[in-house]
């Protein structure tokens, strides 16, 4: 689903918005269903959660990095969409995809409350501006339903915190609680926000439930201070060969890949790309 114009102006006017229905119907239940490659199902969790101890070490516990075990999750991360509603976002087609999570949550694990915190520290060395000028996109896919009992993502609209300088991005624990939108919608829902915007996890308040969301972020490349992961440090992953081989030039072109047409591509380095990515059709990046 295209992320409406409306949806986009939200973002700037309130930080955030919410577009249910934003997964086609097959990328979701296939994403879903690829999930149990790298999480338990629920059920077995639950069934058994003391043979899963990892899972209570912290809150991020359940966080897995780009490539997932999983194309099937993996494309999500680069589904057209979302790709289409950063570069209108960020208002230029020069974006990079500076980060890929999948996180798994569960009821009893450990306490998932946050105090109300900005992202930008892990996001940007330095913080945003206030004008909007590079600015980043991030973002939530939600892979299951969430309703008030799921630990659903709190969010403190802007005009609540106009008041607060950017260099403050941690408030005390129950600031703001009676002023925060708690996110809840139907899996296949996308939720984006602003890095300048307080939020926080919230903890499960009913046993047995569990939430999966994929987080990607983008931001423009020109702005070097911003950024989370390297792909170089993940790329010797099988799964990140896979990934690269099965994504279309624009979508490769998202993590810093040499796009069509660079001078970067000659005969030696279309050779040795071949052999480091067998599976990949490197028509596209040959002299015309």
């Amino acid at each position: 689903m295209r992320v409406p114009d409306s949806k986009l102006a939200e973002i700037w006017d309130r930080g955030f918005t919410v577009v249910e229905g934003f997964i086609d119907g097959e990328s979701l239940r296939e994403a879903r269903e690829a999930l149990w490659r790298i999480h338990p199902r629920p059920q077995d969790y639950f069934a058994a959660p003391e043979k899963y101890p990892q899972y209570g070490k912290s809150q991020f516990a359940g966080i897995r990095l780009f490539p997932f075990d999983a194309w099937e999750l993996n494309r999500l991360c680069v589904y057209p969409d979302l790709v289409d509603a950063a570069e209108r976002f960020l208002q230029t087609t020069e974006i990079d995809l500076y980060k890929g999570e999948l996180w798994a949550k569960s009821s009893g694990a450990i306490n998932y409350d946050q105090f109300h915190h900005r992202d930008y520290r892990n996001h940007t060395i330095v913080v945003p501006r206030a004008d909007g000028r590079n600015a980043q996109m991030t973002t939530f896919i939600l892979l299951s339903d969430v309703g008030a009992q799921d630990g659903p993502t709190k969010v403190v609209p802007l005009a609540e915190t106009r008041d607060v300088p950017i260099g403050k991005a941690r408030m005390k624990f129950g600031d703001y609680l009676d002023r925060e939108v708690s996110i809840e919608a139907p899996a296949g829902s996308l939720m984006v926000y602003k890095t300048d915007v307080f939020h926080r996890g919230s903890n499960f308040t009913a046993p047995e439930r569990s939430r999966f969301a994929i987080l990607t972020d983008f931001k423009t490349r020109a702005w070097r201070w911003q950024g989370k992961l390297a792909w170089p440090d993940h790329s010797e992953k099988k799964v990140w060969d896979e990934a690269m081989s099965k994504m279309s030039p624009r979508q490769r072109d998202l993590f810093g890949w040499p796009p069509i047409g660079s001078d970067y591509w000659d005969a030696q380095t279309l050779r040795d790309v071949q052999m480091r990515y067998p599976e990949m059709d490197l028509g596209p990046y040959r002299p015309r």
